[in-house]
């Protein structure tokens, strides 16, 4: 059982501007690619430990790229060339499938760049790696929407991005077909009895069994760890001393783990909407909870000022109208014109998913009035289906399983229905509104046939140059409070605080404040003060 609340998706969609990345959920040199001349340092399956010279010499044969696949998560066609003219390439980069035996199989990662485009008196810095969150969701797929943000980083970087292992066109978890799981999110996964307790636990088991049957040699080495091992070859082999990084969200868990095994090997490094790596699976799921309900109170509060508000003149009548639509739907769920039904959980993961930017408010605002007033769930449908990455064509990628997947590969906590209904109380108490579901996503790990690796992400990186932390306060998936637990566990003066005071996930691209400093940051060096505030 996933917590639907927990996770969220690309919503290019719906608004422009920067995108609403999904969250975690625990649930210098001028050389072009090419490892065998480069004077980048030696990649290692861990530090002091060498990968073979098949690996490390690689020279991944850049081409055109083709259409996202389904798995990918994308209806668009083949990416297009950046406004300046420059194509997107692609390529494949082998790496170890378990880095306890890098000389054994390997698989292969799915690679997109644009190459660096200086401007007079510019010179190429490196290669800029981006991270887009999740776990699951697709760098191939991502980065050419959103490089329309990254334009002036393009003047002096290559930009980079992958789809981790895993992940897209990586090795990718796959566990229900498309129509099975239509099935799996039409299921209640907010039991109010035994019997849809018993319901909602055998499909769960029927899940992680897919998930086994499907994808289980891959199972065991999809780890965060092992994805920063990945993103070292990777460094090494497009020819860079240190790794310039670019991670949101999930991202920058994937980004702090990467500066612990490698603090010697990171260069200037950007971490923008921070997890909270000092957390368990319980309290980052009640933190995202009370997240997401202040993030919609915040709208509540900005929705009473609108002509024909559907929620009422105060945030308190707002969330009755919510919790109230939400019962109905749990014993009638809405009709659609896809012909599927809009159920209560479906309903709640639209909310969320309208809840990563200010932008998409006026998109949950019509949702809202015509679930009210024409009694469809036509626009909550288009959000959730958003969230989940399922098509226009009814194909899903595979971001949910492979959430899944490096989640519980990662974490080594296992929750029981007893747990949960322990602790139904503090999160109903947290959000009357998400608090439910949010809760019963602890179990999602339940049955796994992977152990975990740990509590949470060793993060500590003494050694490494400072790393910037973009925090934001309304952030309703990584709450605020993680940007300053993630700056005290890199240790020292590696991590330097930015905070936005304002709404959404991921604040470059929103604010201009922001955008300005990290540029100033990636393009010069300039580091700013520590807590540096924009508004």
């Amino acid at each position: 059982m996933t917590a639907l609340g927990a996770c969220g998706v690309l919503l290019t969609a719906l608004y422009a501007g920067s995108p609403a990345r999904a969250p975690a959920t625990r649930p210098a040199g001028a050389h072009e690619g090419g490892g065998g001349e480069s004077p980048a340092t030696s990649a290692s399956a861990s530090p002091g430990v060498p990968l073979p010279e098949s690996l490390t010499g690689q020279k991944p044969d850049w081409k055109s790229c083709p259409a996202p696949t389904t798995l990918q998560g994308a209806d668009a066609g083949a990416p297009g060339k950046l406004p300046d003219g420059t194509p997107w390439e692609c390529a494949t980069l082998k790496v170890p499938l378990d880095y306890a035996d890098p000389g054994g199989d390997t698989i292969d990662l799915a690679l997109i760049r644009a190459k660096a485009r200086p401007e007079d008196g510019q010179t190429r810095i490196g290669s800029l790696v981006f991270n887009f969150g999740g776990p699951g969701a697709s760098g191939v797929s991502a980065l050419p929407q959103f490089a329309k943000d990254y334009r002036d980083l393009h003047a002096r970087y290559d930009l980079v991005s992958f789809d981790p292992r895993g992940v897209g066109a990586s090795a990718p978890v796959r566990c229900l077909n498309d129509k099975a799981t239509d099935a799996y999110y039409q299921t209640d996964g907010t039991p109010d009895n035994d019997k849809e307790l018993k319901a909602a636990l055998a499909l769960a088991d029927k899940y992680v069994a897919a998930c086994e049957k499907n994808s289980g040699k891959v199972l065991p080495y999809v780890r965060t760890t092992n994805a920063a091992r990945d993103m070292d070859l990777l460094r090494h082999v497009l020819g860079d001393d240190k790794l310039h990084y670019f991670g949101t969200s999930y991202g920058t868990e994937l980004g702090g783990v990467y500066a612990h095994l490698f603090p010697q090997n990171v260069g200037r490094a950007v971490l923008d909407a921070v997890v909270d790596p000092t957390q368990d699976d319980a309290q980052e799921l009640l933190a995202q909870t009370k997240g997401f309900q202040l993030a919609l109170d915040n709208y509540l509060e900005d929705c009473v000022w609108e002509p024909g508000c559907p929620t009422g003149s105060s945030v308190e009548e707002g969330r009755k109208k919510i919790t109230d639509l939400l019962k109905r739907l749990d014993a009638r769920p809405l009709p659609t014109d896809d012909g599927r039904k809009l159920t209560q959980d479906m309903a709640e993961a639209g909310i969320s998913a309208a809840l990563y930017s200010q932008d998409s408010w006026p998109y949950l605002t019509q949702a809202l009035q015509e679930a009210e007033q024409e009694k469809a769930g036509n626009t909550l449908l288009t959000l959730f289906d958003l969230y989940v990455e399922r098509d226009s064509n009814g194909h899903y990628s595979n971001l949910f399983p492979a959430l899944t997947a490096i989640s519980c590969a990662d974490s080594e906590q296992r929750y029981t229905v007893d747990d949960v209904k322990a602790k139904l109380p503090e999160f109903r108490k947290a959000s009357p509104v998400f608090g439910e579901s949010m809760v019963w996503g602890l179990i999602g790990c339940t049955g796994w046939p992977v152990k975990g690796e740990a509590r949470d992400p060793q993060v500590a990186a003494e050694g490494s140059p400072p790393i910037l932390l973009v925090g934001t306060t309304g952030d309703p998936a990584t709450p605020y409070e993680g940007t300053r637990r993630m700056a005290g566990e890199l240790g020292g003066d590696v991590g330097v605080e930015l905070i936005y005071q304002g709404e959404g996930h991921g604040a470059y691209g929103t604010s201009g404040c922001v955008t300005n400093t990290v540029n100033a940051y990636l393009l010069d060096g300039k580091v700013p003060k520590d807590g540096t505030v924009c508004e």
